[in-house]
């Protein structure tokens, strides 16, 4: 053969294995690319970027939803009897303490079953002892007036994937407080990537590190937000969202400012850092019927800041039913199983179900509800979630963690961590490594845990679990 037609055949031979090499790599490459950067391309460059989006979409693309249950669900328990279970308050178990290796009886969640804030930057965020102010007596209804609109908050437009920080920064800036954006974040989410802020976080923070204090809530109704706006408290309520704009399909989660209402129009005043206008403090408008179901999506969470004399007020405009942590969850349970029945499909009202049920395990430190808790989980995984519903909400580990169930906590994670945004979630490190901890894979725990620091070097129990490990 002669020489130049076996070089020709070797060149050829040579680019046809580097092209097949670079198909290999590409979805990875690909995903590697940082969120950021690819919505700056779409608003610099709509065409290049639906090209770029229309590559990805076929050679990394997202799950369609989360994966279905992987271990046996164990011994069902009644769901509407235990929805209904005690009906006085519980008294709140001490915080557990870490152990070398996390245990059932002791293992930590990063999303207090309470709606009180973390004692002190160093400790897990777990239900406490510490008494909080009650409702002196449940008020008398006043009627609220039909229409409300506060005045004096301006809007923050979000930078990259930034709503927590930048509607807290909203609020913090209605009551005077000279913060901006940036400085947010850099404790909230100091890498810009990461995808999302958690309720108890935005708290935590509001807590420590300014004048002010905030409350988580969940179970939460109009009427309850209506109520807050009329006595002057801007609030802010995660919902879902899910954006009509080309080359950003599917579910995501959101927070939004809500700051006036008006009952003839049936609409809230908003100001959404994502969608603006920004050029103006008018705001924008949101039908109750679309507060209402997006907000389902998040088991009707909303926070609200206020100055530290304020909270008994708080409480009192809330009534003794929020005020109570095990009250709150069992009420939002019964909600979530009403609608459960409802609706039989829809897996949102199962997962507040599960969010719900756990919650109240974490309260009791009774098993029944974590089980429970997993039983509505399975039935909302079957039914199919958003791939993105655990970049924001992570109970279903701990009700797998606590069932013994920890081929589903791996399961749920890596198929989180299978795109490039699951990967900039922390939580999804941390929940991991308790299931390889419980595993005996100690190194690999360590792995996951210094994984968690590394997309958020703020998010303590991580560094907690860490230590904690022999």
């Amino acid at each position: 053969m002669d020489n130049k037609i076996r070089n020709f055949i070797l060149v050829i031979a040579i680019i046809q294995l580097i092209l097949i090499g670079g198909l290999l790599a590409l979805p990875k490459a690909v995903q590697a690319i940082p969120g950021r950067y690819r919505v700056a391309l779409a608003e610099r460059n709509p065409f290049l970027s639906n090209i770029a989006e229309g590559v990805i979409a076929r050679v990394a693309p997202v799950a369609t939803a989360l994966p279905a249950p992987v271990q046996p669900v164990g011994e069902a328990v009644d769901l509407g009897e235990l929805v209904a279970g005690p009906t006085t308050a519980v008294s709140l178990p001490a915080s557990s303490t870490a152990t070398p290796v996390p245990q059932p009886t002791d293992l930590p969640s990063a999303e207090p079953a309470t709606t009180e804030p973390a004692a002190t930057k160093t400790a897990v965020p777990t239900a406490t002892t510490t008494p909080t102010p009650q409702p002196t007596a449940t008020p008398t209804p006043i009627p609220l007036p039909s229409q409300v609109r506060l005045s004096g908050l301006q809007p923050v437009r979000q930078s990259f994937n930034n709503c927590g920080p930048a509607n807290l920064t909203q609020v913090l800036n209605f009551y005077g407080a000279d913060i901006s954006q940036a400085q947010a974040a850099s404790y909230l989410k100091p890498n810009p990537e990461d995808r999302n802020v958690s309720p108890w976080q935005i708290a935590d923070y509001v807590n420590e590190q300014t004048p002010y204090q905030a409350r988580v809530f969940v179970g939460g109704t109009l009427e309850m937000l209506k109520r807050l706006i009329a006595a002057g408290f801007p609030v802010v309520v995660e919902k879902g969202y899910e954006p009509n704009v080309e080359g950003a399909p599917g579910w995501w989660g959101h927070y939004l400012t809500l700051f006036g209402y008006d009952d003839e129009a049936q609409v809230f005043n908003s100001m959404d850092s994502y969608l603006g206008p920004f050029n103006t403090n008018e705001g924008r408008t949101d039908s109750y019927e679309s507060i209402a179901f997006y907000w389902q999506h998040f088991n009707y969470t909303f926070y609200v800041v206020f100055e530290p004399a304020q909270e008994q007020l708080i409480l009192d405009l809330l009534g003794p039913e929020m005020a109570d942590p095990f009250t709150m969850w069992q009420n939002a349970a019964n909600r979530a199983n009403e609608e459960t029945k409802a609706e039989p499909d829809n897996p949102f009202a199962w997962f507040n179900l599960g969010t719900s049920l756990t919650a109240m395990g974490e309260l009791t430190g009774e098993e029944r509800y974590y089980q429970g808790g997993a039983q509505a989980f399975d039935k909302a995984r079957e039914i199919g979630l958003p791939p993105r519903m655990l970049w924001y909400q992570f109970r279903p580990y701990l009700a797998y963690l606590k069932t013994g169930r920890y081929q589903d906590v791996l399961a749920l994670a890596d198929a989180t961590l299978e795109t490039q945004g699951g990967r900039n979630v922390e939580e999804t490190y941390w929940y991991k490594g308790h299931a390889l901890a419980f595993l005996g894979d100690i190194a690999g725990a360590r792995a996951a845990y210094e994984a968690a620091l590394r997309v958020n070097e703020n998010f303590y129990p991580a560094q907690i679990s860490l230590d904690s490990l022999p």
